[in-house]
């Protein structure tokens, strides 16, 4: 082929350090719309972003070339300062680890971005520990439970 066409999209879910409540609702959009914007700095598509007070769901499209650990990482890591610098909490941190899955065209449906968007709602009829499992089910991911959390 002369061209080369791609759709690399991802469900990527993060939590805060210790699964702390850190992520105030007085400012947790502003931290949603800050994570928007690193994606799409880093030549990504932010699809939705939402969470709650203890973690984060991303859906992004990403480009080839981006190795997903990094960018994970950078996402983390550069969200994790702005916290710092800007709403002056300085006991927060994310959790080293994190859930990322490809994700279909079907998937990407408006209906499940809203549902990623509307994380406390959504979590009000399932705890995001069940919710986490049933992604690694659902993706035939092997875990221990005794590292999940």
């Amino acid at each position: 082929m002369p061209s080369t066409h791609l759709s690399l999209h991802y469900h990527i879910v993060f939590s805060t350090k210790g699964r702390e409540p850190y992520n105030d609702v007085n400012w947790r959009g502003r931290l949603h719309e800050y994570i928007g914007g690193l994606i799409h700095a880093a030549e990504g598509i932010p699809e939705a972003v939402g969470g709650t007070e203890n973690h984060v769901h991303v859906l992004a499209g990403l480009r080839a070339t981006q190795a997903l650990s990094a960018f994970i990482q950078d996402i983390k890591q550069t969200s994790s300062k702005w916290i710092h610098e800007t709403i002056a909490e300085k006991r927060f941190a994310w959790q080293p680890g994190y859930g990322a899955f490809t994700v279909s065209k079907s998937n990407r449906a408006p209906r499940w971005q809203d549902t990623l968007r509307n994380q406390p709602e959504h979590h009000r009829k399932k705890s995001f520990q069940e919710e986490y499992v049933s992604f690694l089910k659902k993706h035939g991911v092997k875990y221990d439970e005794r590292f999940l959390w």
